[in-house]
């Protein structure tokens, strides 16, 4: 069961490596097969944009991008179990895309799993379209699990002088 919480105090950090233990403690929860607390350090390493929602010192939700060649890659988007389904993923959605923006991204693409429907209508509603699928992409109780590949088209705003 979630937790309800007004969530209009959260706001957006830059993650750090003394985050990575609260982190794990909320992957471990979210996900059968989470990231490792070495993928985080790595992300952080080579300075991809990884970030958090917090509200009063406690991490609700985080995300880590990639932006290289006018591209933004969304490789990771957790809410806390606890409180999933009240805005949070789409908050974090939204604010990697405006960082691509920001970076010179003119398009965003991301990978989820062909069952998390709950992702899948977060993506499209947002503009989201799949352009293809990976074969075995995750790992899985059974063994492996197929990706559809989205895509999104960013709008730039344009100088108008």
């Amino acid at each position: 069961m979630s937790a309800i919480l007004d969530t209009s105090e959260a706001h957006f950090r830059p993650m750090r490596i003394d985050d990575l233990p609260r982190i794990m403690y909320i992957e471990e929860r979210a996900y059968k097969h989470p990231w490792t607390m070495g993928i985080f350090r790595s992300c952080l390493k080579v300075n991809y944009p990884c970030w958090l929602v917090e509200q009063g010192g406690r991490v609700l939700g985080y995300g880590a991008i990639m932006v290289q060649v006018g591209e933004c890659h969304i490789l990771n988007i957790t809410v806390d179990p606890e409180f999933q389904g009240q805005g949070l993923g789409r908050r974090i959605l939204s604010h990697f895309l405006q960082l691509g923006v920001k970076h010179g991204a003119k398009t965003a693409f991301l990978e989820v799993r062909v069952s998390n429907t709950t992702a899948i209508s977060l993506y499209e509603s947002e503009g989201f379209h799949r352009i293809g699928e990976r074969k075995d992409y995750y790992p899985d109780d059974e063994g492996r699990e197929d990706a559809y590949v989205l895509a999104k088209e960013l709008i730039i705003d344009q100088d108008p002088s």
